[in-house]
């Protein structure tokens, strides 16, 4: 009998499972740092002296980045994190193309100590979707 039920209802019953999931998704993968638009990085940068970590691949960023972006691939952020101490106390603004690697680097750099992080959501995507500037080639600090 049971085994009758949920083959005659296998769609309700993956509906229920799926939704079940998706309530759940935000409890175990929770954005780290604060989320900010093009418009509210662009306020940081300039009134907080906060810098841009963009966590894409060197060819990606060399494609387009956020002007003065430090360059620093999320797959050697563990062993490049040394380059960043300096801006532990400063506001940090963490990019990639949609924003899927920069949480995982905020992750990262919160860890270390970093309490001033910021999430550029939609990444450099919707930087460049805002019609804000982005300067081409590789730029190494």
């Amino acid at each position: 009998m049971p085994m009758e039920f949920i083959n005659q209802n296998i769609l309700l019953i993956g509906i229920v499972v799926v939704s079940g999931l998706g309530l759940l998704w935000p409890l175990f993968f929770r954005p780290v740092g604060k989320a900010v638009n093009p418009g509210e990085a662009t306020l940081l940068i300039n009134r907080e002296d906060a810098r841009v970590l963009d966590v894409r691949e060197t060819a990606e960023f060399a494609g387009g980045h956020i002007p003065d972006a430090i360059n620093i691939p999320v797959a050697k952020l563990g062993e490049r994190m040394h380059e960043l101490e300096k801006f532990k106390g400063k506001p940090l603004i963490v990019c990639c193309a949609s924003g899927m690697r920069s949480n995982k680097a905020c992750r990262d750099l919160q860890q270390q100590g970093f309490a001033l992080l910021y999430n550029l959501a939609g990444g450099v995507d919707a930087w460049n979707a805002a019609s804000y500037p982005l300067h081409k080639g590789s730029k190494k600090k």
